[in-house]
């Protein structure tokens, strides 16, 4: 079977995020399936973009054939990311023969962000007789409007709710992350029936092998504070606005006198800032460091006892969420504080950590000092419940698997 996988953004183990299709696409190899990922030579998403020096470039990854088609850089949410985004559609468009190359498709997937390319992505499914699948990962352009404040009056929020609209009525199956987005998409002409819910996975070999070691400097410090005795919160990732890291800040100072250490892992744009705020509060149980390669995630979060993950309260989360971060604080075998209003809530289900509310100090506060105060074996046993929960539902073989199943119904 030949499947055709459009996502601007997509990325690789080599070029970084986004990685969902890249797994997804491993999978579908291993089975036999030939799949092509058709993505712009340029996102800010990646860690590392591919160098090409023509319009229509092809390339080979573990066995997954890769269609870079060649995009303008830019920076920001500037007018030079709407050409990027035009420029991507456009080359789609005119070279639907050199994507297709031969491999007549039987699965036409379209996942971009916007949802520009589901029009050319509807057209050359339906050239070839292909089912069309319609991934929408996240809520867009409801997620602009709803957090970003735009107007939904705005000409771009108009034509993303046209496409999105569009590839609601049309597709064969419409695929989300989120549990409940459906409520979402019946109200923009979905029929329920089309609805599959896949959420993101992770690759449990990456959890098993052994992967690169950390940093002397993250090594050090994290030696110290076991040689102190000290109990570690830690969080790891973007530092942005979204994810409540004031509200740990917070905790930090109040629990001041506890044998206790708040490690925050990662960059982002309020790292400065929160840096900042930390020093002039005196805060001298919270420390910064830089991010680690991604296969040193495994080695960081070994070295942690307790992995925190919040994120402000907006209306959008009513139809869950699905961040990859909590996916890796559960395989880590680490007990988690899950600040996020959602009924999705995985720590809960897999009785696998705390949840409160965010934005409330006092709650976590509780949370921090009740963890501190349990045995190892009962931390060791709420790690144990969230790996296992995760291998049973979001293994990527299970997910790649779920979501040909749903194609095919």
């Amino acid at each position: 079977m030949n499947l055709i996988i459009v996502n601007h953004h997509a990325g690789s183990k080599i070029h970084g995020m986004v990685y969902r299709h890249y797994y997804f696409a491993r999978e579908w190899v291993k089975l036999g399936h030939s799949v092509t990922i058709v993505a712009a030579s340029y996102s800010h998403v990646r860690s590392q973009n591919p160098k090409i020096d023509s319009a229509v470039v092809e390339d080979e990854i573990d066995g997954i054939r890769y269609v870079w088609l060649k995009t303008p850089p830019y920076k920001g949410s500037s007018l030079g990311r709407i050409r990027n985004m035009l420029a991507f559609i456009a080359r789609f468009t005119m070279n639907g023969r050199l994507v297709v190359d031969g491999r007549i498709p039987d699965i036409v997937i379209s996942s971009s962000t916007y949802h520009f390319d589901i029009f050319s992505a509807f057209r050359l499914a339906r050239k070839h007789r292909a089912r069309l699948v319609f991934e929408v990962r996240d809520l867009w352009p409801l997620t602009p409007v709803m957090l970003g404040g735009m107007s939904p009056r705005n000409p771009l929020i108009m034509a993303m709710q046209a496409a999105e609209d569009f590839g609601y009525r049309r597709a064969d199956l419409v695929v989300s992350a989120l549990p409940l987005a459906h409520e979402h998409m019946q109200s923009r002409g979905m029929a329920r029936e089309k609805f599959c819910y896949v959420p993101n996975g992770i690759d449990p070999a990456e959890w098993g092998k052994q992967g690169e070691d950390l940093p002397e400097l993250h090594r050090e410090v994290f030696r110290k504070m076991h040689e102190d005795g000290q109990f570690i919160v830690g969080f790891t990732g973007a530092h942005g606005l979204a994810h409540d890291l004031d509200t740990l800040l917070e905790t930090a100072r109040r629990l001041g006198d506890e044998p206790v250490r708040f490690a925050l892992v990662g960059s982002g744009s309020q790292k400065e800032r929160l840096q900042e705020s930390a020093q002039s509060q005196e805060l001298a149980n919270v420390v910064f460091l830089p991010p680690v390669p991604k296969a040193a995630v495994p080695a960081l979060m070994s070295t942690l006892d307790v992995l925190y993950i919040g994120l402000k309260q907006q209306p959008m989360f009513k139809y869950g969420v699905s961040p990859h971060k909590l996916l890796d604080y559960m395989m880590a075998g680490k007990p988690v504080i899950h600040a996020i209003d959602t009924p999705s809530d995985m720590v809960s289900e897999a009785r696998c950590g705390i949840s409160i509310l965010p934005g409330d100090a006092d709650q976590l506060c509780e949370a921090v000092k009740r963890l501190i105060r349990s045995s190892s074996e009962d931390l060791v046993e709420m790690g144990e419940r969230g790996r296992a929960y995760v291998l049973a539902n979001h293994d990527y073989r299970v997910l790649a698997s779920r979501l040909l199943a749903c194609a095919h119904r």
